[in-house]
């Protein structure tokens, strides 16, 4: 999958949009920032993306099938993956997500004020960078 269609597809899935073209208002809004071949990790690469969730902004259960490191920049999020601790994280703190973690809970603490981090992604050159799980 190339970049281009990555961005749309995780466009999609970020801001919620259903069959009927109507836009689920919580939805986070994802952004890349940037995207590089790791030349020194054959068959890797890295994918740096800003994710702002508005007030009361979640993801849906998903992974990353990728080392995702999470580092916050405004307001305070929920993280939580399969087996951990649910935990609140205001700007500067950070996050860690392995290549076989299931990400349960992923949201805004507020239902008054937006949230913005970043994450930035090591995983298999041309793979998915969220895959949603059910």
């Amino acid at each position: 999958m190339t970049s281009t269609k990555l961005i749309v597809v995780l466009a999609c899935l970020a801001t919620g949009a259903l069959a009927t073209g109507a836009l689920v208002t919580n939805e986070p809004k994802v952004t890349q920032v940037l995207s590089k071949d790791l030349t020194d990790i054959p068959g890797k690469e890295e994918l740096m993306l800003t994710v702002e969730y508005p007030p009361g902004g979640s993801d849906p259960v998903h992974r990353h099938n990728a080392d995702a490191f999470v580092y916050v920049l405004e307001g305070s999020i929920v993280m939580q993956v399969k087996g951990g601790k649910e935990v609140t994280l205001t700007p500067g703190q950070t996050f860690y997500e392995g290549p076989d973690d299931i990400h349960v809970v992923g949201r805004n603490a507020s239902q008054t004020k937006p949230a913005k981090f970043v994450v930035f992604l090591v995983k298999d050159k041309g793979a998915p960078a969220l895959v949603p799980v059910k």
